[in-house]
């Protein structure tokens, strides 16, 4: 089978069509299709074996991002959220990056950071030198807690160590770098940190606090590019209007966090798909936005020589195909089927891919239609449910609404009742 992204009306289409469109794609069975399209998916047993305190689970809507053509590999991108709009967005703008080649991704190694703070120390620029010098006695120590981890070429890589001044005093922190390959890799780095204690504070004779791992993953990057051609994204006059939307971003937090929220619509999507961690992802996104002293955008965009757009994002991207309840749970395996990602790196470039085409499409509504049209078409849908409308009359009332730009909980209700009357009569 010649497989592709690129659909054309893949949101006409019902949500079997869909699925059916899927699952040729992805060569699920037909259980799996079966198992994705029930709400029920998650059994209360399992549930319960999760998290504590277990008395159900909530649905999240899962769409297919379509249109993405990644590293020259067309992907289906699976995307939980309830934001209107996201999917949508995120589909139109990577078809609008197809004509110049889609995007192209590259990742740093898979390092996290576990961090070990020690304290009353008498000497602690001394302790940092003792540290440095037992650095391999401390890897040593902190590989010997995951053998499986060392045979697949993961393990701690290095380390660094900082004295950083606090209110209560001078802290050492001893920084561990963990190849963590294709687990998020927050145990792992928690359970070597711990190891390693006893053996820092014989070394520093200080006393060993906090020994945890660092959302902000800068050692674990991923980056996409992409160039949109002029054409494709409505002229010249809209790719000027998309930079000077970035420029506003780049000289105003206030509006760099709202542009990054943007593009986090769409990465958080796909990390809650897959059941990865969404806050360490969105925590070391927002932490990196600022790791200069002054909050930024996470996305560049700018010309080149050929009046075209360009796009770029780096960001880390702590993320992980096996482990936790990325294997546990049923849709996320699913969706980690559907993606067909085969590391974790591969999963990181992809969410980075599609942060950026969430960032384009969100900035091509903003310089040329607005960001309410399409956005507000779908929010009155849901207003329309909530209002206790079904069938063919949510979309009748929704259309009214929107064109009367009154979106609101009663006129929908009012219109329940104009149209009821109608039919009665």
């Amino acid at each position: 089978m010649n497989r592709t992204s690129e659909v054309s009306g893949f949101y006409k289409l019902s949500p079997k069509e869909r699925a059916q469109f899927v699952k040729e794609f992805a060569d699920l069975t037909d259980e799996e299709v079966e198992l994705l399209q029930s709400t029920g998916s998650l059994k209360l047993e399992l549930a319960d074996r999760m998290i504590e305190n277990v008395v159900g689970a909530i649905p999240i809507p899962i769409g297919i991002g379509v249109n993405f053509l990644i590293n020259g590999r067309d992907y289906l991108i699976p995307m939980a959220t309830d934001e209107p709009s996201v999917v949508a967005a995120a589909s139109y703008a990577a078809k609008m990056t197809r004509l110049k080649g889609g995007f192209f991704t590259s990742s740093t190694e898979p390092i996290m950071v576990g961090q070990i703070q020690a304290v009353n120390i008498d000497d602690p620029y001394g302790a940092k030198m003792a540290i440095l010098a037992a650095k391999d006695k401390i890897i040593e120590k902190a590989n010997e807690q995951d053998p499986m981890l060392i045979s697949v070429g993961g393990g701690a890589r290095n380390l660094d160590v900082k004295v950083i001044e606090a209110d209560s005093g001078p802290m050492v922190i001893t920084e561990l770098h963990i190849d963590c390959r294709d687990v998020m890799g927050a145990n792992t780095v928690n359970t070597m940190a711990e190891a390693v204690t006893p053996l820092i504070e014989r070394i520093t004779r200080g006393r060993v606090y906090l020994r945890i791992i660092s959302n902000l993953a800068t050692k674990r990057l991923a980056r996409a590019r992409t160039v949109v051609a002029k054409e494709a994204v409505g002229g010249e006059e809209v790719v000027e209007g998309i930079i000077e939307a970035y420029n506003f971003a780049a000289a105003d937090p206030y509006r760099a966090a709202t542009h990054n929220k943007g593009i986090l619509n769409g990465i958080i999507a796909v990390t809650i798909a897959t059941c990865n961690d969404h806050r360490a992802v969105e925590a070391g996104a927002h932490a990196y936005a600022a790791r200069t002293g002054y909050y930024s955008p996470l996305t560049v965009w700018e010309k080149n020589r050929d009046e075209d757009l360009v796009g770029s994002i780096e960001l880390p991207m702590a993320v992980g195909i096996i482990g936790g309840a990325t294997k546990v749970h049923p849709i996320a395996r699913i969706a980690l089927k559907i993606l067909g990602a085969k590391t974790a790196n591969e999963l990181a470039e992809v969410m980075a891919a599609v942060g950026l085409a969430q960032n384009l499409g969100a900035l091509r509504a903003l310089a040329d239609e607005g960001i309410q049209r399409g956005h507000m078409a779908l929010h009155a849908r849901n207003i329309a449910i909530m209002a206790g409308a079904s069938g063919e009359l949510i979309d009748l009332i929704a259309e009214t609404m929107v064109k009367e730009r009154k979106i609101r909980m009663d006129r929908a209700r009012e219109l329940i009742g104009e149209y009821g009357k109608k039919e009665r009569v």
